[in-house]
């Protein structure tokens, strides 16, 4: 496959949490790197957090291993343990089934840009420690704890923008080069 062209993979923002979890992520946007390469089995995402953005809940999944690259900028991330500064290079990996409560939270200046990896899986259920939310894979849908459903959003092409649009600011189309050093 051919290097992907970055300013042709759209930029998709907007969530699946109900009101008003979904406030938390308003700053968030990504890029499906993974499924515009044609990968499968897991996804690849290039994650651009603004500042007061989160990179969602603080959550954990039950069948779902996540790791997470920070790119560039500076990232806080939380979990059960505290609080930890990241930086460009820094990573962290969440294994399925380790009730330890994470996310990544920009309480920085400028926008960063984190590299998230992981597979789907019908059998992942998401269990968020801080608010009243349970996530469900089988039915891709959100509970209250007691069961109860949270109305189902659509989230379809609601808030995807071609890399072309001019609702994206200029430096979002610059090529992006980044080394670790």
């Amino acid at each position: 496959m051919p290097r992907l062209d970055l300013n042709s993979i759209p930029v998709v923002s907007g969530t699946g949490y109900p009101p008003p979890f979904d406030d938390i992520v308003s700053g968030r946007s990504r890029q499906a790197l993974g499924a515009a390469g044609g990968l499968t089995q897991f996804g690849v995402n290039l994650v651009e957090l603004k500042p007061g953005a989160a990179s969602s809940q603080r959550h954990w999944h039950s069948d779902v291993d996540e790791f997470v690259m920070v790119v560039s900028g500076e990232l806080t991330l939380v979990t059960d343990e505290g609080e930890t500064l990241m930086r460009a290079g820094d990573y962290a990996a969440f294994p399925a089934g380790q009730p330890n409560g994470h996310h990544l939270v920009n309480r920085s200046w400028g926008n960063a840009l984190l590299l998230a990896i992981g597979p789907e899986s019908p059998l992942d259920r998401a269990v968020y420690p801080d608010i009243d939310l349970l996530y469900d894979g089988s039915t891709d849908s959100y509970t209250h704890r007691d069961g109860t459903p949270y109305p189902k959003r659509d989230t379809g092409t609601a808030g995807v923008a071609p890399a072309d649009s001019p609702a994206l600011e200029e430096h979002d189309l610059k090529p992006r080069v980044y080394r670790h050093e």
